[in-house]
């Protein structure tokens, strides 16, 4: 028993020296990596050993070709981008935790015993010695939830609730956005200066606003709310009942309502100052058999919205 002893006494400064080396090791290869350590078997070992006073983000990845692993492509640069960021950090907090990726091809042998089949998966290790052991004493490796996304922006905000201190990410300037904004701004300004006399024309206002109470009068709202079909089955497009109304009956009654509306609007506005009573006669007739024909067909419509209504007009 005393022998144990001795010889435990003797080993603790070697296990001492063999935990400090492979710290600065960790340190080296994460200033060489800007931040990201690029694991393989014998460094994971490292990073993730049983009695570590520090922890880390380990990002467990495919990124061959021949993995096809599209996810893992996409999900690669963000994590890139956090771990430059944590680079940044004073070297007291920066050096208690640790970026690292492993890929499959480096890491075969750690993916089967950790039985991992899909990829990416992002893993905190907590550290199980030192003042940054967990108050609650849990150490086992933290999951990442890939649910919130593959923007480096909530991947930052997360993993920040592991690190001695916020991950100091900033997105960059989206110099693409204000392009769009700036170009969308230039054609804009070009087109109402072409298009300002029509703008500022009352009669602009005046048909669209006619337009507008043709479409409401119509039902537009009503289907819109009611999240009524275009049509119904076999191409109907008039729904019997007044409780029921289809996309296509909208247009067709707007249709009607408007070409009733200009055949008096003609008749009472534009036909009286006709000079030529030959083209004001003839402007009369038509005008009033488009009225008469209008109204048979608004009738018709009326029929079938109300089975057995019992008149019409000549259809």
């Amino acid at each position: 028993m005393l022998l144990l002893a001795v010889l435990a006494a003797c080993l603790l400064p070697l296990c001492l020296a063999s935990s400090d080396s492979d710290y600065a090791k960790l340190k080296q290869l994460a200033a060489a990596g800007n931040g990201l350590i690029k694991l393989d078997e014998h460094s994971y070992n490292i990073l993730t050993a049983p009695n570590r006073n520090w922890s880390a983000t380990v990002q467990f990845t495919a990124l061959d070709n021949k993995r096809r692993c599209t996810p893992c492509r996409d999900f690669d640069p963000s994590f890139n981008t956090v771990a430059k960021a944590w680079s940044t950090v004073p070297a007291p907090e920066r050096d208690s935790h640790f970026f690292g990726t492993l890929d499959f091809d480096n890491g075969m042998a750690t993916f089967q015993k950790l039985g991992i089949q899909s990829a990416p998966i992002v893993r905190i290790f907590p550290a199980t010695d030192g003042p940054r052991r967990p108050a609650s004493g849990v150490t086992t490796p933290i999951s990442y939830d890939l649910t919130y996304g593959y923007e480096p922006g909530p991947l930052a905000e997360q993993l920040s609730k592991y690190t001695p201190v916020p991950i100091p990410y900033k997105a960059p300037f989206d110099w693409g956005r204000v392009g769009t904004f700036a170009a969308a701004a230039l054609v804009l300004v070009t087109t109402l200066r072409f298009i300002s006399p029509v703008l500022r024309s009352r009669w602009t206002w005046a048909i669209g606003t006619v337009l507008t109470c043709l479409v409401m009068t119509s039902g537009h709202m009503f289907v819109r709310i009611r999240g009524m079909p275009m049509s119904g089955p076999n191409g109907q497009w008039i729904a019997p009942g007044f409780q029921n109304q289809f996309g296509q009956e909208v247009q067709v009654v707007a249709m009607m309502y408007g070409l009733l509306a200009l055949a008096f609007f003609m008749l009472t506005t534009v036909i009286p100052y006709q000079t030529s009573p030959q083209r004001q006669r003839v402007q009369v007739y038509l005008w009033s058999f488009v009225i008469f024909i209008m109204f048979s067909v608004l009738v018709s419509c009326f029929r079938v919205k109300n089975r057995g209504y019992p008149f019409r007009l000549f259809l």
